[in-house]
């Protein structure tokens, strides 16, 4: 079998050679605990800070808006349920939307469970969530909005700016999931409107298990969980410092990259559809094209089932995706497919492809010159059976 071809980058990426390095040394130096007060461990205190300088920065926050986290999805619950906890003064409303990550759908029917009532706003053919919907949903008990800033199935960019501004003339708290968005296209918690911002380090070269959470100044949070004073007692635990160094220098080099990144990736992304469009008539692409996250296509191939294909397209050295990793192996179409209004079966026919820095013209042309074939194979079957 020939080398595979990895085109399941919004699932997660490979550690970069430059990011590797810094895990290492950081490893290898850092083993104090930034808490500490000897010189041991305020070497990693230093490089803690220095780092959360590094990512603040990096998205227009003020390094002490920033706390370090797990990873994406325990940024998502602490924005959602700890803003709910925190304000009970004022309601215990949730509005998000039905093509959310699982960490904040799921987070929200927990929540639901503890007395509190979330609306869910569905999203057009297009996959966009309307912001008048969203304005449509809120009330005068409503705590929090949360709506993603790229969904991580379609890759569709979401007016996030038009909602943060409704929120905030409404006095609502907004939290939007940019973990598919950092370090592909730029990001400003300004500019977002945003009061909490999700991240993460694995989806732009970085390890997995270490996460950030901008919280803006003013902004009341009850944390998950309890112990001490570790960042601002919203996360307590020791920080993982080695891996906090390792995603600033991954965030760090990501954004750098944004701008000639964005236009090849893109390329690649567009040769592909183009390819696919011409070799398989019956093949339909899933989201807008010019309102995309440079990396992911969401096509779905008519009366094929899309773990059918996925499995064949790994047997022959092609790594994709159904939808999100997070739900793979779940009964049923794609719940943003399904909030999209796509037909249930087309919906249970799409593969998710998502390019990343690795990716070349000659992956992509294999890809063309394998999928076909699968396709047509695969829909044969589904001929005989029906």
């Amino acid at each position: 079998m020939p080398d595979t071809i990895y085109m399941d980058c919004a699932a997660t990426t490979p550690l970069r050679e430059e990011v590797r390095k810094t895990l290492a040394d950081a490893t290898e130096r850092l083993y104090g605990n930034p808490s500490s007060i000897h010189t041991t461990g305020q070497e990693a205190k230093r490089v803690l800070e220095e780092s959360r300088e590094l990512v603040a920065g990096l998205i227009g926050a003020r390094p002490g808006e920033l706390i370090f986290t797990g990873g994406g999805t325990e940024s998502d619950n602490l924005a959602v349920s700890g803003a709910v906890k925190a304000n009970g003064d004022r309601g215990r409303h949730i509005v998000t939307s039905a093509i959310e990550h699982h960490a904040v759908l799921n987070c929200c029917r927990a929540l639901e469970e503890e007395g509190c009532e979330a609306t869910v706003v569905g999203a057009g053919i297009d996959g966009i969530v309307d912001p008048a919907d969203v304005e449509r949903a809120m009330r005068p008990d409503t705590v929090i909005v949360s709506i993603m800033t790229a969904n991580n199935e379609t890759g569709t960019l979401q007016p996030v700016a038009d909602i943060g501004a409704i929120t905030n003339d409404r006095g609502v708290l907004f939290h939007t999931d940019a973990v598919q968005a950092l370090g592909k296209v730029p990001l400003d918690v300004d500019a977002l409107n945003a009061d909490l911002v999700s991240l993460s380090a694995h989806k732009i070269y970085g390890p997995k298990g270490v996460g950030g959470l901008f919280v803006r100044n003013g902004t009341r949070l009850r944390p998950l969980s309890y112990g001490g004073h570790h960042e601002k007692s919203l996360r307590p635990g020791t920080e993982n410092v080695p891996g906090i160094a390792a995603f600033a220098r991954a965030a760090q080099l990501a954004v750098s990259e944004i701008g000639d990144s964005r236009v090849r990736i893109a390329a690649l992304r567009d040769r592909l559809w183009e390819g696919i469009s011409s070799s398989v008539p019956s093949a339909t692409r899933n989201g807008l094209a010019d309102r995309c996250l440079p990396g992911i296509l969401n096509v779905s191939f008519a009366a094929i089932d899309g773990e059918a294909l996925l499995l064949n397209l790994d047997l022959l050295g092609i790594a994709v995706s159904t939808g999100s990793a997070c739900t793979a192996g779940a009964a049923g179409p794609s719940h943003v497919l399904e909030a999209m209004g796509v037909e249930p079966r087309l919906a249970q026919s799409s593969i998710r492809f998502s390019l990343g820095r690795d990716n070349t013209e000659a992956d992509v042309d294999r890809v063309l010159d394998i999928l076909p074939d699968v396709v047509k194979r695969l829909g044969d079957v589904s001929a005989i059976k029906l």
